[in-house]
């Protein structure tokens, strides 16, 4: 499904971190639950003018903007997550990635814990940003990860009954009375992320996601050999936050080198179809797909 339409105002950022936040503030929850953050509707009036003056001057704004992006895209969705919270909505933070200690073990952590200036009480947020594909009979439909093991329901079922849950145990409430915070808090679940269709086929929407999620399409490796893949580039992590720009047409050999990649070594890349901007010359992301192994979802192989 084309994405350039929601896209036009972001390809505009020319730093990929200010993109990539830019994204964060109004992209979608792939969970429809209460306890979602509503990160759109705390955006400050200015919050437009902030993200395109540290586009301008990037050396002018925060670390995250001018330092390498952690290889790990979860780590690297954090570090922007606190730069969204402290640096363009101005709250507190009160913790981060603080371990909770049982007897015997470490119970889990918490991502994120910030003081709502709005209520002036305090918050735990938890986050993720997931990307899963749509797989088996629509009757009985399943949403896997390019990692097969990790799937959308066992993923919302333990960020909704577990991780944030975790202010609600008296381990938590004592490491937080430690900090001068009281528990429980209030919890926030912030996981925007992608949902992929299989390639030319009808396939429902999981029922917890929202309608609005954003969209692309996945296929096996003998299908995208078929299509036309000469305005197709291989998306790279961090670049899977947001949409993918460049200046110059894609090297066809770049989407011929990636599929051979998912033939070598058995693992899904991430691909996007582009399409040139007639107002400016850029190329900008019209559409994302994942290519994956013949053998894809079966993870023992």
């Amino acid at each position: 499904m084309p994405t350039n339409a929601a896209f036009t105002d972001l390809t505009r950022y020319r730093v990929a971190a200010v993109r990539h936040l830019a994204w964060m503030c109004h992209a979608p929850s792939l969970v429809r639950d209460p306890s979602v953050f509503p990160l759109a509707d705390y955006l400050p009036t200015h919050a437009r003018a902030m993200l395109h003056h540290w586009d301008q001057y990037p050396l002018e704004g925060p670390p995250v903007l001018t330092d390498p992006p952690h290889p790990r895209l979860g780590l690297y969705f954090e570090q922007l997550y606190r730069c969204l919270i402290t640096d363009l909505l101005g709250w507190e933070l009160l913790a981060n990635n603080l371990q909770i200690a049982g007897a015997e073990r470490t119970l889990g952590e918490l991502d994120l814990v910030v003081r709502n200036p709005h209520t002036g009480t305090a918050e735990h947020h938890e986050l993720a940003v997931k990307f899963y594909l749509g797989y088996g009979p629509a009757q009985t439909p399943r949403w896997y990860g390019p990692n097969a093991r990790d799937r959308l329901d066992l993923k919302t079922r333990r960020l909704l009954e577990h991780q944030s849950q975790m202010t609600r145990r008296p381990e938590t409430a004592a490491a937080l009375h430690a900090l001068g915070i009281d528990a429980p808090l209030k919890a926030r679940l912030f996981m925007p992320g992608y949902l992929f269709y299989p390639h030319d086929a009808d396939f429902p929407a999981p029922a917890q996601a929202p309608d609005d999620h954003q969209r692309g399409t996945w296929c096996y490796l003998e299908t995208a050999r078929a299509l036309d893949t000469g305005h197709w580039v291989h998306l790279r992590k961090p670049h899977w936050l947001g949409p993918w720009v460049q200046p110059e047409a894609p090297d066809a050999t770049e989407a011929e080198n990636a599929l051979d990649s998912v033939e070598a070594t058995g693992t899904p890349r991430l691909l996007a179809r582009l399409e040139q901007d007639p107002s400016n010359g850029q190329w900008i992301e019209a559409e994302r797909i994942f290519v994956v192994p013949p053998h894809w979802p079966d993870s023992s192989r």
